[in-house]
């Protein structure tokens, strides 16, 4: 680990950036080996990052203001990807997020965090307004196991943020390798919220 930087003011707007993202980093990796129940000191995140204690303060002041910023800038792609698969038929959509948040879980972990800590700023639907939307196209289409729009978004995204942090338990107590839970997982995931060709005729 780096050793600390010496108290001084903050460099160019370069450096701050820096400074920062190492911040966030530094908290990210605090959590993962510590765990939620340990805490997260940012004197520790301070340290772990290798920046001036004053620093964390400064950039960011509180432990929350840190997680969101984190789970700002961490869900970025994830919310990229939504916005791209937007249009797209249901089937690929749901693919697509599912293993983007498999691949980068960490804006399941802050949210969820962040929830957990109380804080009601966190938005875990991503592209909500447009998956909505094409949600609704097809419910009218008879293309959802059910009409309920916003319980049906709501019912995916608790599917994909549950799996996705319990993903290494459920696959320890049903004894798969988790790689291959997670195949599985995805084509259960599929079918629970699109319709299967034997009851189209319905």
């Amino acid at each position: 680990m780096t050793a600390p930087r010496t108290a001084g003011r903050p460099g160019p707007a370069g450096d701050r950036a820096a400074t920062e993202e190492s911040l966030r980093a530094a908290a990210i990796a605090l959590l993962r080996r510590g765990g939620v129940l340990a805490g997260l000191n940012l004197r520790q995140v301070a340290d772990e990052a290798g920046v001036n204690r004053g620093l964390v303060y400064q950039y960011f002041g509180s432990r929350r203001a840190l997680l969101r910023s984190a789970l700002f800038h961490r869900s970025r792609p994830n919310a990229e990807d939504a916005v791209d698969a937007a249009g797209l038929p249901l089937r690929k959509r749901l693919s697509r997020l599912f293993w983007k948040s498999l691949r980068n879980p960490e804006p399941v972990v802050l949210a969820s965090l962040l929830v957990l800590d109380g804080d009601d700023r966190p938005r875990v639907l991503l592209n909500r307004g447009a998956g909505r939307a094409d949600l609704a196209a097809e419910a009218a289409r008879g293309e959802l196991p059910v009409e309920d729009v916003e319980a049906v978004q709501a019912a995916i995204a608790s599917t994909i943020y549950g799996y996705t942090l319990l993903r290494e338990h459920l696959a320890r107590e049903i004894g798969l390798p988790a790689a291959e839970l997670d195949g599985r997982m995805a084509a259960c995931v599929e079918a629970m919220f699109t319709r299967s060709p034997a009851r189209d005729g319905e």
